[in-house]
């Protein structure tokens, strides 16, 4: 069994008995526009491992492959973005 933690918990599926990990649903851009770029990166390592364990052509693979663009849209967001000046 796989563990993880905080909103990468909730986004995936534990390991069953045969060890398989699975994304239980897409995770949104939405959803990651309040995370900060070290929490993006953490996440999107996370995707990464639950997309390598997945069986290409099932929706947990699917929905890896989908939550990995929308995670890495969002980095590459963050990283153009203008630093706030003070």
């Amino acid at each position: 069994m796989m563990c993880v933690t905080g909103a990468v918990e909730a986004l995936m599926v534990g390991a069953s008995e045969k060890k398989e990990n699975a994304m239980s649903r897409i995770i949104t851009v939405s959803e990651l526009s309040h995370k900060s770029l070290a929490e993006l990166h953490a996440l999107y390592r996370q995707v990464q491992l639950a997309l390598a364990h997945a069986q290409p052509g099932t929706e947990a693979h699917r929905h890896a492959v989908a939550s990995l663009d929308a995670v890495s849209r969002m980095i590459r967001q963050r990283q153009q973005a203008p630093a706030p000046r003070f």
